[in-house]
């Protein structure tokens, strides 16, 4: 029996055990319909009628038939791959309903499936009662096809962000899709909805005329996508201020310029399309500079009192724009309120209205957050006469992100602890109004447990930006709790993001001119990061704000090999980022080393065992030394995400360990967690130990491979190296101050997804059936010596 027959017979047999009820009408239907086309992975309903109290049964085949048996006409083909699906009795309404699952199985695309039913009866020979035939034709409507061509295996990496100027290319796997191989036709369309789909599902290509290609059979095949396309007009005052212009990818196997049949379709979607051509996140909205946004943007200061200083930023055209999101800027100590043009100016030239105002700061980060919460209500309930009343009905209250530096940067999360204790009161916004908070080289001075806490509680989303040669708030253990950078990204519970920043000072953040207050090699300055951080800026507030589905990419995909288009580049830039979903958007966890004490048992449940790995130990991502000298006794040393202070404590566990040969981690799914298909991503976020023997003796990105292995012992395996970088070395870092003995400077997570499409790539590996994740390190797999940490490691859709 070949592959895709046995897939059929597995689809029937997935409708045991589903729940009867009645409905009326002697016939066999599927949704209400004889024929019908559905997707991979979509549910549909199966009706049987016939005399109430009858033995009933389903029958399923890859053939139509008919055929003639007992006199009888069966409209199946009866062959080896039919499969029987006893129903019982049918109740006393006469209908039997069965609600089932299109496995999620590429390689039943193209499929169709002949249903058939009978119901026994009395008078009749042989006592059976054949039903009318119907028929499901099955699709992957879900399928990933453009993309970027690796080096190595798995050769192409499906993405949905792709920066203007860069080539597209397309994919088709013809061992997944072999319906698809021999000639078809490439179309590039302008995106539609799936509704917009099943209504018209005409092809019309952007580029004038659809694309002849050939695909070879059982390999990976890819496409060049000649001709051009658009992104989003960028010049100075176009108005245009999407991240990106969406398309959808369909490969016409029929060439008949419908999507049909065994069509490949990548964008069939309501929420997002195939891919986007994307603008340069980077350009725009520079107060001295030629390079402008899609709006014109007006500046003006204002005061409402000693402490109700502003500086507001917004498009000069704002009369015509209805409400626009609001950000609030919260500077740091010692700093200015207007120090921050780089941010007001480039995002206000996107659609927002941006408002830097004074802070109180030098009390402490708990007077700044009382600043933070009084300059948003005013703003907010004095738009009718600030400036005569021109951000008036402007302003989308429900829509706001705070954005602190410094003390600033912890006053912003403690005062969203505020409005989630309920100890202050806003007139004019609440508590679930900031969808986002993010801090900028923060201080941590209320920990998990003061009042106000340092705690970004349930934001919706939380960002923090780090600067690695900070010489003020500098991350060295041996000036306390206050100064570790990632407490109050690790203590976030739901959507949180983190961007590091290898050669950034605590000045480079603002703009206020003087000293980057750096201390620490290959000093970038602060032109380099700003263009960085616009780069990062819009995606940022674009995606938690307005749900922008491209903005996402830039915020997870590896720097050296995707950014905004004109961020520097070079090799003293380095940028890690830190992204991770809340648990309510349906991931799973595989382990992030919090449920169970024991090592050999997932947060999942899943078995962990280990070969090869030496000094392995779980516990929490807390430095117990004073420095960043390693010692043998502070197995986490430099890993600075919780701490071993209760008051300072962000209950955020890991695992370390180190190697120099050929070892692995392996995790043994238990049986009901094997179904990976439903899930688009391995994600996992991973660090080098700083100053560990392993570590400075290969000094450089660690790479390693993750192998997924089914039931049946058949692999895949994709080394996190092929998508363009790997682990970070730490920051070489050892001064201001030199915080013990080496070099380098914190341990840090940065996060490595995987699509898991990926691993399916010439071999259509069966994703349903993942018995084991299996970390490999070691020289045949990567780098031959290193200490690494690990954690979060999650299936995630997205």
């Amino acid at each position: 029996m070949n592959t895709r027959v046995f897939a059929l017979s597995a689809l029937g047999a997935l409708t045991l055990g589903a729940s009867l009820f009645a409905q009326p009408a002697p016939v066999l239907q599927l949704d209400g319909q004889t024929s019908i086309t559905r997707s991979l992975g979509d549910s549909y309903d199966i009706t049987l009628t016939g005399t109430p109290g009858r033995f009933a049964a389903l029958f399923l085949d890859v053939n139509p038939g008919p055929i003639v048996l007992f006199g009888k006409t069966v409209p199946l083909g009866l062959t080896a791959s039919l499969v029987t699906v006893p129903l019982g009795n049918l109740p006393a309404g006469g209908t039997a309903t069965l609600t089932t699952r299109i496995p999620n199985w590429k390689l039943l695309h193209g499929a169709q499936v002949f249903f058939a039913g009978v119901v026994s009866e009395t008078g009749t020979v042989p006592g059976l009662n054949w039903s009318n035939g119907a028929d499901l034709t099955i699709n992957d409507r879900g399928a990933q096809l453009a993309g970027n061509s690796l080096g190595q295996y798995p050769f192409f990496e499906a993405v949905r962000a792709i920066n203007r100027g860069s080539s597209v290319e397309v994919a088709v796997d013809t061992s997944c899709y072999p319906s698809t191989a021999g000639a078809a036709n490439l179309y590039v369309v302008a995106s539609k909805t799936a509704a917009q789909w099943d209504a018209d599902p005409s092809l019309t290509d952007v580029r004038g005329g659809s694309q002849a290609i050939t695909l070879a059979a059982a390999t990976l095949n890819t496409v060049t996508v000649t001709g051009s396309l658009a992104g989003p007009d960028e010049s100075a005052g176009s108005g245009d201020t999407r991240v990106g212009i969406g398309y959808d990818v369909v490969v016409d196997v029929n060439r008949d310029g419908q999507l049909n049949g065994a069509d490949l379709i990548d964008g069939y979607d309501d929420t997002q399309a195939g891919f986007y051509i994307c603008r340069d996140t980077a350009r725009g909205g520079l107060k001295t500079s030629a390079n402008r946004g899609p709006y014109g943007v007006t500046e003006i200061l204002y005061s409402g009192g000693a402490q109700l200083q502003q500086d507001t930023y917004y498009p000069t055209n704002i009369a015509s724009l209805g409400r626009l999101p609001l950000v609030v800027v919260s500077h740091g100590n010692g700093h200015n309120y207007q120090w921050y043009d780089h941010i007001g100016y480039h995002l206000a030239s996107y659609g927002y209205v941006v408002m830097s105002h004074f802070n109180n700061t030098i009390p402490g980060s708990q007077t700044a957050a009382i600043t933070t919460l009084n300059n948003t209500d005013y703003i907010i309930g004095n738009q009718g006469t600030i400036m005569g009343g021109v951000l008036n009905g402007h302003i989308d209250s429900n829509n706001i992100t705070w954005i602190g530096h410094s003390r600033g940067g912890d006053g912003v999360a403690r005062a969203y602890d505020r409005l989630f204790r309920g100890s202050f009161t806003p007139t004019n916004y609440a508590k679930a109004d900031v969808q986002l908070v993010s801090s900028i080289a923060p201080v941590d001075f209320g920990g998990t447990t003061g009042n106000p806490a340092s705690h970004p509680r349930d934001v919706p989303a939380y960002h923090l930006w780090v600067a690695q040669a900070d010489a003020d708030v500098n991350g060295c253990p041996t000036f306390g709790n206050q100064i570790k950078w990632y407490l109050l990204h690790d203590r976030a519970r739901r959507n949180r993001a983190s961007t590091s920043l290898y050669g950034v000072g605590h000045g480079d953040y603002h703009d206020g001119g003087g000293s980057s207050v750096a201390s620490g090699p290959s000093l970038i300055g602060r032109n380099n990061t700003h263009g960085i951080m616009r780069g990062y800026l819009l995606p940022l507030v674009e995606h938690y704000i307005r749900g922008d589905v491209p903005s996402r990419d830039f915020l997870w995909r590896q720097y050296e090999s995707f950014r905004a288009v004109s961020a520097p580049t070079g090799a003293n830039i380095v940028a890690n980022l830190v992204f991770q979903d809340e648990r309510a958007s349906g991931k799973f966890v595989i382990d992030d080393f919090q449920e169970f004490p024991s090592e050999s048992v997932a947060s999942s449940g899943a078995a962990v065992t280990r070969s090869g790995l030496a000094n392995y130990n779980e516990g929490r991502n807390a430095d117990n030394n004073t420095n960043f000298t390693w010692q043998a006794s502070d197995p986490f040393n430099g890993w600075l995400h919780d701490s071993t202070s209760a008051q300072f404590r962000t209950n955020s566990f890991g695992v370390v360990f180190d190697y120099q040969s050929d070892s692995n981690l392996t995790y043994t799914m238990l049986p009901g967690q094997r179904d990976f298909s439903d899930f688009n991503y391995l994600s996992f976020r991973a660090a080098q130990g700083t100053r560990h023997p392993r570590t400075t003796a290969e000094l450089g990105d660690v790479t390693f491979t993750v192998t997924l292995e089914d039931t049946s012992g058949a692999t895949s395996s994709i080394n996190i190296g092929a998508y363009g970088g790997g682990i970070e070395e730490p920051y070489q870092r050892n001064t201001g101050p030199s915080c013990g003995s080496g070099f380098g400077w914190n341990s840090e997570y940065e996060t490595v997804k995987i699509r898991l499409g990926d691993y399916q790539n010439n071999g259509c590996f069966d994703l349903r059936n993942v018995s084991k994740v299996i970390f490999n390190f070691g020289p045949s797999w990567g780098s031959s010596q290193g200490r690494i940490g690990l954690d979060e490691i999650e299936l995630t859709l997205e």
